[in-house]
């Protein structure tokens, strides 16, 4: 009866170890299983601040691209305007230094000069850009100062002043009033249209 006891209590003990030891085993499994599970949900936490990192990151990056090209278009602008006032000193003096005087003894016209043997404008391109119908500013267009007379461009022809500018035309009438240009007693000439009656001798030229 004894041995009946100590057997019976033996094979409980046994099982009771198996299952002690299986229930173990199972908690491992399963805890090896939630740890992949929080590595990938930290991962994913993490990924975020990544990309929030990066986005930043990003960001300066074009902020400080863009203030290198305003200071570099400030500076252009800065030497474009110091072009411009020099061009307009240019100008000027040019202009001021063949203000004339005594306009009926300084200025000559074609006839006077022996007639005209410079370049002759097309009829087409005369009909449609040049004659009393067709005037325009000098002010903005290209200008060169060659041999000390002004000189400047117009629908593709260089024009060139050959005579003195009458004394009492206004001090600025190159940058303010319209003139246009004709030809006329075998020569081309320059009007100003606040004085109508008053030609400048002047040369063409491609």
């Amino acid at each position: 009866m004894n041995a009946i006891k100590i057997t019976s209590t033996a094979i409980l003990s046994l099982l009771l170890g198996i299952a002690v030891t299986a229930y173990a085993q199972h908690e491992q499994q399963d805890q090896k299983q939630d740890h992949p599970e929080q590595q990938q949900s930290k991962h994913e936490q993490a990924k975020p601040q990544q990309q929030h990192g990066q986005q930043q990151q990003q960001a300066q990056q074009q902020d400080q691209h863009k203030q290198q090209q305003h200071a570099q278009q400030q500076q252009r602008d800065n030497e474009h305007s110091q072009r411009t006032q020099e061009q307009q000193r240019v100008q000027q003096s040019a202009w001021q230094e063949h203000r004339s005087q005594r306009w009926d003894s300084d200025h000559r016209n074609w006839q006077q000069r022996g007639g005209y043997n410079g370049y002759r404008i097309p009829d087409d391109r005369y009909r449609g850009y040049f004659g009393q119908d067709h005037g325009f500013r000098i002010y903005g267009l290209p200008f060169l100062v060659v041999g000390g007379y002004p000189r400047f461009q117009y629908e593709g022809y260089w024009i060139s002043l050959v005579d003195p500018w009458p004394e009492y035309w206004g001090n600025e009438w190159y940058d303010n009033d319209d003139v246009f240009v004709t030809y006329a007693n075998n020569g081309y000439y320059l009007y100003n249209r606040r004085y109508p009656n008053i030609g400048i001798a002047i040369s063409i030229s491609m």
